[in-house]
């Protein structure tokens, strides 16, 4: 009985020191990716502190491969932002030179941080593909805004296609379409090479972020022009169509 009781105690000493490492691992890298955002100038201050939150919820979650497709939105968002910046600049539709704020953060990544944590509570494949559609979305929204904006002077409105300036809530252009595409595909394809997502699953993925991404503009073509809603909420609803349409589509081939 004593030599069972000391082998139990081995077992679980094993046990929460594996998962003291991995805690700090992920705690480690939590803090240098906020730290490295506010550093470039991708986030403020509250933005860091939340998006260490949607990192740790990520890397916790999902692993490695979670913080890898993260770190994907985050580069192409940055590189999105301040391609042609001088142009917008002129045209007045740049962003703000000290980054994403708190809620920008969260409305962008808390859905696939929140697929990310049930993932992990629940061992649901699904909420891996949901996760991953969402931070396809998250990309593919910003990129397309941006890449837009910076390569077209008009847009046309997604639900009249009437000839808009670019940037107009509920413009889209080509340019910017086919960026948001290649941006999406990017994520994704980050994910199944990092080996969270079969290959299998990848156009589904893909396509689940492209379709957010244009519900995204007609959400801000029939409410955010109104003032019906902001930004926030739009890019938030955005995310939450891509990962249930992932979801409804696994369902529907599985």
């Amino acid at each position: 009985m004593r030599l069972m009781t000391l082998g139990l105690m081995a077992i679980e000493q094993g046990w929460w020191a594996h998962t003291a490492g991995r805690f700090g691992l992920v705690l480690a890298v939590t803090l240098v990716f906020a730290a490295l955002g506010h550093l470039v100038r991708g986030v403020t201050r509250s933005g860091a502190v939340a998006g260490a939150i949607v990192c740790f919820a990520l890397f916790a979650g999902a692993g490695p491969g979670g913080f890898a497709a993260l770190l994907t939105v985050f580069a192409l968002t940055w590189a999105a932002t301040r391609f042609g910046l001088s142009r917008k600049q002129r045209s007045g539709t740049a962003e703000r030179g000290e980054g994403r704020t708190a809620a920008q953060v969260l409305a962008n990544i808390g859905v696939a941080a929140t697929c990310s944590v049930f993932f992990a509570a629940l061992d649901a494949p699904v909420l891996l593909l949901a996760m991953v559609a969402a931070l396809a979305e998250a990309a593919a929204d910003t990129v397309s805004s941006e890449c837009g904006q910076a390569l077209s002077g008009n847009a046309r409105l997604i639900t009249t296609f009437e000839r808009v300036p670019a940037g107009t809530d509920g413009g889209i252009t080509l340019a910017g379409t086919l960026s948001g595409a290649v941006a999406a595909m990017l994520v994704s394809t980050v994910t199944v090479v990092a080996g969270i997502l079969p290959s299998r699953w990848l156009s589904i993925v893909t396509l689940a972020g492209v379709l957010g991404m244009l519900i995204d503009s007609l959400l801000g073509a029939l409410c955010e022009r109104r003032g019906w809603v902001g930004n926030d909420a739009v890019n938030f609803t955005g995310t939450a169509f891509a990962a249930v349409i992932a979801a409804t589509f696994a369902d529907l081939v599985s």
